[in-house]
């Protein structure tokens, strides 16, 4: 963030990865809507975009090139965006994303940390997207499972940021750290979130594939790093654990807000098309930053 004046901060952020699907406009959908998320998690609008892509030409010809990039600005588009340039390089593996810098009021910045007790926390977004990736990647799902995972990924945050950024008391999105480890940072250590799995939503699919072994190593990350700040007060299979902690790319937005304000929002947003879920509760610190009841 950088305040310009009294009026306007600058919102800037960047990510790219490497490709999650075979379909290159899908791909180019899916890295664009990644990068645009953390703009939309503070509760501000993307103004411009730069690519930022390392290109395989070995393997890959000028048409996938085109087809990517053409992905991500149709993305950049639907939020209101202006793709402004970029700058490609040649690397052995492709890599896409974008350097995003969008506006917001300095006083209506939406921020992760600031929740409050008696808080309801909603996510718009079902989990296991990291497993289903993997497994996407070893040719282990049908196109019926691919589809279903890209439609998800490359669904944008905005309309649930425009919806929930003026009654939200924090906000941040769901990505590498999981669902836990973003909860955990929302908590600021200060406060305990206890969250209801039966409400948490999933793939189904994401089970079958964790029972495999079918999860990335930045799951097991975020499992030993929550070790200590997780309390179980319900018995899950290991399946259902990691998809706490699995390590999504382009996740919904987790909002923290007031009770008597989140059954409106749900509403809202189920109006819009957006399967959100209220999914965890705020209250003062026990014994662990996070409880799973």
């Amino acid at each position: 963030m950088y305040k310009l004046s009294d009026d306007i901060a600058l919102i800037q952020t960047v990510d790219f990865i490497t490709p999650v699907v075979d379909d290159p406009f899908l791909y180019g959908q899916i890295a664009a809507a990644n990068s645009l998320s953390d703009v939309f998690a503070m509760g501000a609008d993307v103004k411009t975009a730069l690519n930022l892509v390392g290109f395989d030409s070995c393997h890959h010809d000028k048409e996938t090139l085109n087809e990517i990039l053409r992905g991500g600005e149709s993305k950049v588009k639907e939020c209101g965006g202006v793709l402004a340039g970029g700058h490609t390089i040649e690397t052995p593996e492709m890599l896409y994303g974008l350097s995003v810098t969008g506006t917001a009021h300095p006083n209506k910045i939406v921020r992760n940390n600031t929740l409050k007790e008696g808080d309801l926390i909603i996510l718009t977004k079902p989990l296991g997207m990291g497993i289903l990736t993997t497994a996407i990647k070893a040719d282990l799902v049908g196109m019926d499972v691919i589809l279903k995972v890209a439609n998800i990924l490359r669904e944008l945050n905005y309309k649930a940021s425009i919806l929930a950024r003026s009654i939200a008391n924090a906000m941040t999105d769901v990505t590498g750290f999981g669902l836990l480890g973003h909860l955990y940072e929302m908590s600021a250590d200060k406060m305990s979130i206890k969250i209801h799995f039966d409400k948490v939503p999933y793939l189904k699919e994401a089970i079958e594939m964790a029972s495999m072994g079918i999860i990335p190593a930045g799951s097991y990350n975020n499992q030993e790093f929550l070790k200590d700040k997780v309390e179980k007060k319900r018995e899950l299979s290991f399946e259902e654990e990691m998809i706490l902690y699995d390590a999504q790319t382009s996740g919904g937005l987790l909002i923290s807000l007031e009770e008597k304000k989140a059954f409106d929002l749900i509403e809202k947003m189920k109006n819009e098309g957006i399967d959100a879920s209220i999914i965890a509760e705020v209250g003062s610190k026990e014994n662990k930053p996070l409880i799973i009841i």
